[in-house]
């Protein structure tokens, strides 16, 4: 029972970052239709702004308040993503709204090749560790062990999408991209900026997406050039299994992928008789996202969105 808990806590942390970088997803899709592969690099370029910032402070002011340091990474990696999301819209995106499908998702594609590349080339092959400056406090919850870490990363990702649910609901900006998401010309003849609108969508995205970038690099301790790939692909599949274009199933979507592969890596022996190890945990999250699409090809939440439509 004690392996259940810990492995459930451990899959929560892990699924509000997928969360965090499905919602990049999802708000991109929901407006134009368009999947973003190259959201996961954007993440990667956060988390290794956020080292850089960081390692550069610490060698420069070794004696600095640690909680001063993490703050001014973060808020460094932040709006360099922001522009780096609008940049990517304004010139990879936006002059192949009207072209074929096939054209964008080609482009997201070799976007996402570049990033990678320009970021070997900056930061290198190897792996950045991130420094040892946040505190390593824990406590044991129905015998599982909660550290700091992972309660901050629960909290601020719950916040967040508290905060991004609200806008979307609550403000004009929000009516707006709803309006876009819903019909573009006839937000435009509503005097809606359409432009505006879904260069916005991208630089929530990528602010968002710089976040998660810092927590999954605080998180697993290290950071790589390549590392935006693979958690980009898992993130787009926590929004495809929620349903992709909605924010509620963006979010219930990560911690479902979360726990389902911090469980499957916490059994995956037993139930294999130690014929696979926990390397092998990522079958469990995308046969789990196989059978929702086989039975729900909308997602889990996908038909809510369509009714509404």
């Amino acid at each position: 029972m004690d392996i259940f808990i810990q492995q459930l806590v451990n899959g929560l942390v892990l699924g509000s970052i997928y969360a965090l970088v499905a919602l990049g997803y999802t708000m991109v899709y929901g407006i134009l239709e368009l999947i973003n592969f190259a959201h996961g690099e954007v993440t990667m370029i956060g988390a290794m702004i956020a080292l850089a910032v960081i390692g550069a402070l610490l060698g420069a002011y070794p004696q600095a308040p640690a909680l001063l340091v993490l703050l001014a990474g973060v808020l460094a990696a932040i709006p360099a993503c922001m522009a780096l999301g609008y940049v990517i819209e304004r010139v990879a995106y936006r002059p192949l709204r009207r072209a074929p499908r096939l054209a964008p998702l080609i482009t997201a594609i070799g976007v996402s090749i570049v990033l990678q590349n320009a970021a070997m080339l900056i930061w290198g092959r190897s792996y950045i560790s991130f420094p040892p400056i946040l505190p390593h406090g824990s406590h044991t919850v129905l015998g599982a062990v909660v550290t700091d870490l992972q309660i901050v990363i629960v909290a601020l990702s719950i916040l967040i999408m508290f905060g991004l649910t609200l806008l979307v609901e609550r403000t004009r900006l929000g009516r707006a991209m709803r309006a876009t998401a819903q019909s573009r010309e006839m937000a435009e003849l509503m005097g809606v900026n359409v432009n505006t609108v879904i260069s916005i969508t991208f630089i929530i995205g990528s602010a968002l997406a710089a976040i998660a970038g810092v927590m999954v690099s605080a998180y697993y301790g290290l950071a790589h050039y390549y590392m935006g790939f693979m958690l980009g692909l898992k993130a787009f599949s926590a929004a495809v299994l929620g349903g992709i274009g909605n924010l509620a199933g963006a979010m219930l979507g990560g911690l479902l992928l979360g726990v389902i592969e911090a469980l499957g890596a916490g059994y995956i022996g037993d139930l294999t008789g130690g014929f696979l190890g926990s390397n092998y945990q990522d079958v469990f999250a995308f046969l789990a996202l196989i059978l929702v699409l086989v039975f729900r090809p909308t997602g889990l939440l996908g038909e809510r969105v369509a009714q509404r439509a």
